[in-house]
């Protein structure tokens, strides 16, 4: 272990006195003493502590740190017990000689920091290292109730006082001990992933050492499947999938028993990756039959029943039939990857999927219950994955509680890490579709997600975004999009006038027509339709009110015609 590793564990209670810049030599033992000579117990690299008996008067400071000088002694950490504090003449002959010293508070026994050390450097430890593993792995296999990636975390905290979690390829936490203390913040994970991509894509060698402030972390891969990549394997086919293990602790100067041990935990948090995956596969099986029969041109009977069977799966307890969105997600790479590259990105959407507002990725632990990522059907078709996400619904309308994917926030902290893994030659394009309701709606919304890919793909950027709301009315005039995406555009405006006038005869739809072609005058359109002005401003208002549109504005005015002439 390093120096800086020792001032950094707050639990030793070590104030430096000296030798800030000597922080980076290397602690490979510990030794207690006061003897004036302890030179023929110090083989070098030691940590030294001393309670100063030995120390009679301000001349024995001098010869003390020379002769810890000529061993090798890596530091010195005086006690604060006896004397109330360390002496100047002891700080001045360490200064002098380069030796760091660290002051040890009263409240800290000796020992406290003598087992921190042995801990950590000790090799009388390699046979207890292979315990370790094994009870990890018991604990990994033990079922739902024993394991899991934190009680892992958990005996490495326990048994070798390592800080450790398990972070996704964009920073999100995995996993994390509850003895680590307050959890990652979130710009420290977001480096940290973004580090470890860069890092793979470069293919350095594992660990990663990383430095984010004063602290040092190590970071491991965590490949899928416990395996390394297969040698020639192109490594951008599980760069932006694959997990890590964040040590806090620099493994530079391990020993190889304590980086096979950190390995073996990595093999066995894959094991927990793989059984996580393995529950995706209902939710992905019913997304690429759903895909399917859509794409397939299937009758809406038929892809209603299999929305009707996906609904409970993905929203349990929900008993109206929820609203859907669809997101389009494609990675591209500069000189085409080997292998097919829709399973990557239908990998990568899931992660980005997990919780697509920004609080929910602010978020510094997995969530109790199920995540917004059992929610989420992923299927992936050619180059492209496709994500069918459910909205509840009550009374079968969306229930408005802002749970839909917005394409501006989707990307807003996952775009640093990617576009580190991206590495300048490949992208990743996303597009979202409006929320539809029925399975008649979906054809249009996939394309209406694939077109506005299409549209994020015309951009700068290695990581983009963008959603219908981009699909401006100027752009649906193109003879380029197709009609599926026209006619997606009108359901979104005039279905809800349609259901309502349908429910309450209200007759919303005819009062917008004759209100655009009385180009917004309340008194000629009031006259044409025989009504006081102020029920026909209730009744724009409550237009106004179930579309979100404004129509005062130009803009939306402009909307509203082109719905209704290609209704």
């Amino acid at each position: 272990m390093r120096l800086r590793a020792l001032l950094d564990t707050e639990a030793l209670g070590l104030r430096l006195l000296g030798g800030e810049g000597e922080l980076e030599r290397s602690v490979r033992g510990v030794m207690t003493t006061d003897l004036r000579d302890p030179s023929r117990y110090l083989n070098g690299g030691e940590l030294v502590l001393t309670g100063l008996a030995w120390r009679r008067g301000p001349a024995d400071s001098e010869p003390f740190v020379r002769i810890l000088v000529r061993s090798g002694v890596a530091a010195l950490a005086a006690g604060e017990a006896e004397l109330g504090e360390v002496p100047e003449d002891l700080v001045a002959a360490c200064a002098r000689h380069r030796l760091p010293l660290f002051a040890v508070n009263e409240s800290v026994a000796f020992a406290t920091v003598t087992e921190h050390v042995v801990r950590q450097v000790s090799g009388e430890r390699a046979g207890d290292l292979a315990a370790v593993v094994d009870r990890h792995r018991r604990m990994m296999t033990s079922g739902p109730v024993g394991g899991g990636p934190d009680v892992v975390l958990d005996l490495l905290g326990s048994d070798l006082d390592l800080r450790a979690w398990v972070l996704s390829p964009t920073g999100r936490l995995v996993a994390g001990a509850k003895s680590a203390g307050p959890d990652l913040p979130a710009e420290v994970r977001t480096r940290l992933a973004a580090e470890r991509l860069a890092a793979a894509r470069a293919e350095r060698p594992a660990p990663h050492r990383v430095t984010v402030g004063t602290t040092a972390y190590s970071l491991f891969p965590v490949h899928g499947g416990g395996r390394a990549p297969r040698a020639g394997r192109d490594v951008r086919e599980t760069v932006l999938s694959d997990w890590l293990l964040a040590v806090e602790a620099d493994a530079g100067d391990w020993p190889g028993e304590r980086l096979d041990l950190l390995y073996g935990v990595t093999q066995l948090i894959a094991v927990e990756r793989e059984r996580r995956d393995a529950a995706r596969t209902v939710r992905r099986r019913l997304a690429q039959e759903v895909l399917e029969l859509v794409q397939s041109g299937a009758p809406p009977a038929e892809i209603a029943a299999r929305l009707r069977v996906a609904a409970p799966v993905l929203l349990p307890g929900v008993g109206a039939a929820p609203h859907w969105q669809v997101v389009v997600a494609r990675v591209e790479w500069a000189d085409g990857a080997r292998g097919e590259p829709g399973p990557a990105a239908r990998r990568l959407l899931e992660e980005i999927l997990v919780d697509p507002s920004p609080a929910g990725r602010a978020r510094s632990g997995v969530p109790a219950g199920p995540d917004h990522g059992d929610r989420i059907a992923v299927a992936h078709s050619g180059e492209e994955a496709v994500a069918l996400v459910p909205l509840p619904s009550v009374g079968g309308e969306h229930d408005g509680s802002g749970t839909d994917v917005q394409a501006d926030t989707l990307l807003e902290a996952v775009r640093e890490p990617l576009t580190a893994g991206l590495d300048g030659d490949g992208r990743i394009t996303l597009g979202v579709s409006a929320a539809v309701h029925s399975a008649e709606g979906l054809r249009g919304a996939l394309e209406e997600a694939r077109h506005a890919r299409r549209v994020a793909a015309a951009r700068p950027g290695r990581v983009c975004a963008a959603g219908h709301q981009e699909l401006a009315s100027h752009v649906l005039l193109l003879p380029f999009v197709p009609d599926d995406v026209r006619r997606a555009f009108t359901a979104r405006l005039l279905d809800p006038l349609r259901d309502y006038d349908r429910r309450h005869r209200a007759e919303l739809i005819p009062t917008l027509e004759a209100f655009l072609d009385c180009d917004g005058s309340w008194t000629r359109c009031a006259a044409r339709l025989h009504l006081h002005v102020n029920t026909l401003r209730y009744r724009v208002g409550r237009i106004e009110q179930l579309t979100g549109r404004d129509l005062a504005r130009l803009e939306d005015k402009l909307d509203f015609f082109l719905a209704l002439r290609m209704s």
